[in-house]
């Protein structure tokens, strides 16, 4: 019974997860849709939210290395799952803003922005799948 329990709250946990994903997926391309007129399209907007919900689904909350005191490595996944999350976060929290503030900055920007996007949302799929694997 209580392994259900845990089970359901793990899985309830990783799809809130992904919504979050999701929703940093809309923001950020809801302000390059507007910054770039190609990218104005529904697709657009569905593929950045489903890859963000990939993305926060999977690198976020990765099974963790077993620690070992006298092997004192780096947790390649971790790091970079903990970078990934940041990047994508940070690029999601600056759309936010410039859509709520009506900002428009120069289209330099708005490319930084979607670079940033799509390494921080490549950083965690990547770190996930590695996770998992070593894992399994």
């Amino acid at each position: 019974m209580r392994t259900r329990i845990r089970r359901f709250a793990h899985v309830l946990e990783r799809l809130g997860l992904a919504m979050a994903g999701a929703a940093c997926g809309l923001f950020v391309s809801a302000h390059v849709g507007t910054s770039i007129a190609a990218l104005t399209t529904q697709g657009f907007l569905l593929i950045m939210m489903i890859l963000g919900a990939i993305a926060f689904y999977l690198g976020i909350d990765t099974p963790p290395q077993p620690f070992h005191p006298e092997d004192a490595q780096i947790d390649s996944p971790e790091l970079l799952s903990a970078a990934g999350t940041f990047l994508a976060t940070l690029t999601a929290f600056c759309s936010v803003g410039i859509i709520i503030l009506r900002a428009e900055p120069h289209i330099a920007w708005t490319y930084m922005i979607m670079l940033g996007w799509t390494l921080g949302i490549a950083m965690q799929i990547v770190s996930g799948a590695i996770a998992r694997s070593r894992a399994a």
